[in-house]
């Protein structure tokens, strides 16, 4: 049987939650973890627990955290626990935008003003056309989206936008002006601008062979021991940050509720050990140079 390698583990750069667990109010036809309106496979994490954790992330050094789900938005006590987490470090909020109304969005600006810390939005998209990203969000998700775009624009919050490579072709390989990009990334860049975000960010996502997409789709692969010779495995996101989820903490965002990814019940300390690059998910990240923070 073949060893199984493993990144260790090095300083603890980023804190992941996974807020509001599997449920989320979109149903994505190729949603990494297969969140949706009825999945209750992960419950939503309590304040006071979110709370434990970053009072415990300050005394390792945290420089960021990031909030997820499921959909953040559907947390009722989203605000209070972003004010708390923006005392400790920069913090960002992976959304679908669909439940950011002006009210939400003036908390927002409110929090982003008076922190110490940034407050990043990133706001997943699949595409500029409605019929085409919403026959994969569901009707009516990029209307929602472009609000939430453009009320975080007109109140100083450019949101990043992230975007997942699989649903496009290869970029365009024509030459072209200086600066004028290429491909899906010019597509989005455009349509940023068109629709008033002064200063589009773009966060390109790799396909991923796990949730809703079945990996013979995707050409599913494995790291073996042997990739791991001469390989700098700080560039690997496992080796330094962690995410709180439901039944403990986890090695990797896309692996949360994962037996074989979770490595402690109660205690973030205890998990800063060596993790096993076991999924599908570790192959390509190791390809890529993924990585689920903003940058």
């Amino acid at each position: 049987m073949q060893t199984i390698p493993q990144a260790p583990f090095h300083n603890l750069h980023a804190l992941w939650f996974q807020l509001t667990g599997t449920l989320c109010n979109l149903a994505c036809s190729h949603c990494f973890i297969s969140c949706s309106p009825t999945n209750h496979a992960l419950k939503f994490v309590a304040p006071e627990t979110v709370y434990r954790y970053l009072d415990e992330a300050e005394t390792h050094g945290v420089r960021e955290v990031y909030f997820t789900g499921g959909e953040p938005f559907l947390h009722k006590q989203i605000i209070p626990i972003l004010a708390r987490s923006l005392q400790a470090a920069a913090t960002s909020v992976l959304t679908n935008g669909t439940l950011i109304t002006p009210t939400v969005a003036d908390e927002l600006a409110a929090l982003a003003t008076t922190s110490r810390y940034s407050l990043e939005m990133r706001i997943s998209l699949d595409d500029v056309d409605e019929a085409r990203n919403d026959a994969v969000r569901g009707k009516g998700a990029l209307r929602r989206a472009l609000r939430a775009l453009r009320l975080l624009q007109e109140r100083g919050l450019p949101p990043i936008v992230a975007v997942t490579e699989y649903f496009y072709e290869a970029p365009e390989t024509t030459p072209q002006e200086p600066g004028s990009g290429s491909g899906f990334y010019q597509k989005f860049r455009d349509f940023l601008l068109e629709n008033g975000i002064e200063k589009p960010r773009l966060k390109v996502i790799p396909v991923f062979a796990m949730g809703k997409l079945h990996p013979s789709e995707t050409g599913a692969a494995y790291v073996t021991p042997g990739m791991m010779h001469g390989f700098d495995v700080t560039t690997l996101q496992c080796t330094k940050s962690r995410i709180v989820a439901d039944g403990g903490v986890y090695a990797c965002p896309l692996l949360v509720g994962e037996p074989e990814a979770r490595l402690s019940e109660n205690s973030l300390s205890e998990a800063m050990q060596p993790c096993s690059l076991y999924h599908t998910a570790c192959h390509t990240c190791y390809v890529t140079g993924m990585t689920c923070s903003n940058y």
